[in-house]
């Protein structure tokens, strides 16, 4: 006879081949399975930081950089323009300068008032330099004459007389510089001079 007991058929368990547990649950002795989560660095965060910063100041950076050259080029456009208008002053100038320079100098003989004839006729006029005498007419109350200035010359004057009766003026100017003189009544003579000092002025 056999000893074998007979199974009870709500008995029977898969067999489970050896060191495995049955299926859904662990091994012995290990614990459950629990996935993690990725681990950071510890200075992830920081970096991610530094390099958005980096990237936000070379901008900033770059546009003041470009701001300085574009208020430098104006500064210099207006600069430059600037200079140019100063230039072209200064080249006006020169040339006025130069007009004047090269404009001939005149002596300028007047004389004015009231002079009736006499009885030796009008009023007497003579003008001119130490090298040149000439003869003027007085015509309604006043006589103007020119001259170049000649270099060398020692004086230029004017004299005016009357013939009996009147009241005159005279000048003569020479270079900017003026004399004058008057006459009234009978013969009197109206006159006015200027000497030459050799240094090229006149008094």
């Amino acid at each position: 006879m056999s000893n074998q007991q007979p199974q009870h058929p709500g008995w029977a368990r898969p067999q489970q081949p050896y060191g495995q547990a049955p299926h859904g649950q662990q091994p012995y002795g290990q614990p459950p399975f629990q996935p993690q989560p990725p681990k950071k660095g510890p200075g992830a965060g920081k970096v991610i930081g530094l390099g958005c910063l980096g990237l936000v100041g070379v901008a900033i950076v770059l546009g003041i950089a470009a701001a300085a050259v574009s208020s430098s080029g104006s500064n210099d456009s207006s600069s430059s323009a600037s200079k140019s208008t100063t230039g072209n002053k200064m080249a006006a100038g020169a040339k006025d300068d130069s007009k004047r320079a090269s404009a001939p100098k005149t002596v300028v003989f007047k004389v004015w008032g009231t002079a009736p004839a006499g009885a030796l006729g009008g009023l007497d006029i003579n003008y001119g330099s130490d090298n040149d005498t000439r003869k003027g007419v007085f015509k309604n109350g006043k006589f103007e004459a020119t001259l170049p200035l000649k270099k060398g010359a020692m004086y230029y004057t004017l004299n005016a007389q009357l013939q009996g009766s009147g009241d005159i003026n005279c000048s003569v100017t020479v270079d900017g510089q003026t004399k004058s003189g008057h006459a009234s009544g009978g013969y009197n003579i109206c006159d006015a001079q200027l000497s030459s000092d050799f240094t090229g002025g006149w008094q």
